[in-house]
């Protein structure tokens, strides 16, 4: 036998990087967590805690949702904002046979690995459509199945996979590059669009996405980050969460660990808005929805903060006094208590629908 005809030798086993102490803090390493289906009961013990697994999302608002659209087999229609695709499972279990569900999301990262799951469910494209792209492209979507939806869902949250994965930017509680885009294949990363505005844009953008009360002292001090080198022009999370603690410190009883917490929160999300353009997206997409649903058509959107909620309000209420819809929420509704407290990323959220006229 010649050196050539030889078998290869297995690669030596190699070990998983194990974590150090009782519980994995870093995101790697909650390798059971990540592995979702072969470790059931390590994620229901993390749920069991009030806490979402790595790399997982829990759908919120789920029995309240499907009440509202009143699903039949045999129904058609769309979810806006496929995400880790709980919503749809639900869904397609109800409307299915003979239904069809479209799935859309801007996350090429995560929407493979959603299909992925929904399709090893049993939901073949007879039943699952799935497209990369955004919500604003409503009426082009509806115009290619030539056919108006009868029922439609959109949930505008950031999902916890995206937040919790620190390598997308999306948290101030991980360390990774400044980041925030939903798809990162499209515009700039937050670091470079920050560069990019002035005292004035910045100040404004902190008010009008996140009602921010420390907008004046965060803009001066991120342009003057820019200006001066300091921080290398805020190239990370930690750079930003670093700078918001250094302005509150010089703000009377604004240095505590709840308000950095708060301002941080609020400022990650005004910029996050601004980066992806989300307001302009939601705008577009509440604008064409009358045109997309079919006479009796039933629409229900989840929000999670005050400046999408009010989008939300405005416009159903507009094409309610139009006559365009027969009926809207006269108020949000919330997650249950008990959701709530299992789920303490619930507790934002608000649900509002509306139905087309016949």
């Amino acid at each position: 036998m010649t050196e050539s005809e030889l078998p290869t030798p297995p690669e030596p086993h190699k070990r998983r990087v194990r974590y150090t102490g009782t519980h994995p803090r870093n995101f790697a390493e909650k390798y059971k967590e990540l592995s979702a289906e072969s470790n059931k009961e390590e994620l229901q013990k993390v749920m069991d805690r009030g806490q979402t697994p790595a790399g997982t999302h829990r759908s919120i608002c789920v029995q309240e949702i499907l009440n509202i659209l009143k699903l039949k087999p045999g129904m058609f229609g769309l979810d806006a904002t496929l995400g880790f695709g709980g919503h749809s499972r639900e869904i397609l279990a109800r409307i299915t046979p003979g239904g069809k569900l479209i799935g859309l999301d801007v996350d090429p990262i995560e929407l493979p690995k959603t299909e992925a799951r929904l399709r090893a469910l049993g939901f073949d494209e007879s039943a699952l459509i799935v497209r990369r792209m955004n919500f604003a492209g409503l009426q082009k979507i509806c115009h290619e199945f030539d056919s108006p939806f009868q029922f439609v869902l959109a949930d505008l949250g950031v999902s916890s996979m995206q937040i919790d994965n620190p390598e997308r930017g999306f948290t101030f509680k991980l360390d990774g590059p400044l980041d925030l885009r939903l798809n990162p294949g499209r515009s700039k990363p937050a670091a470079e669009f920050l560069r990019g505005l002035s005292f004035t844009k910045l100040e404004t953008l902190l008010i009008e996405n996140a009602d921010e009360p420390h907008a004046t002292a965060i803009a001066k001090a991120i342009v003057a980050s820019y200006e001066t080198g300091e921080r290398k022009g805020l190239e990370t999370t930690k750079d930003l969460r670093e700078l918001i603690a250094s302005v509150l410190a010089a703000i009377p009883e604004s240095n505590n660990k709840d308000e950095i917490r708060k301002t941080c929160q609020r400022t990650f999300q005004a910029i996050r808005i601004a980066v992806n353009d989300e307001f302009v997206v939601l705008d577009q997409f509440l604008e064409q929805l009358p045109t997309c649903l079919a006479p009796g058509g039933r629409v229900a959107i989840l929000s999670f903060h005050s400046g999408e909620d009010r989008r939300v309000k405005k416009s159903f209420q507009k094409f309610q006094r139009e006559g365009i819809y027969k009926a809207v929420a006269p108020d949000p509704i919330r997650p249950s208590p008990e959701e709530q407290g299992s789920n303490p990323r619930s507790k934002s959220a608000k649900l509002r629908w509306a139905i087309l006229a016949d």
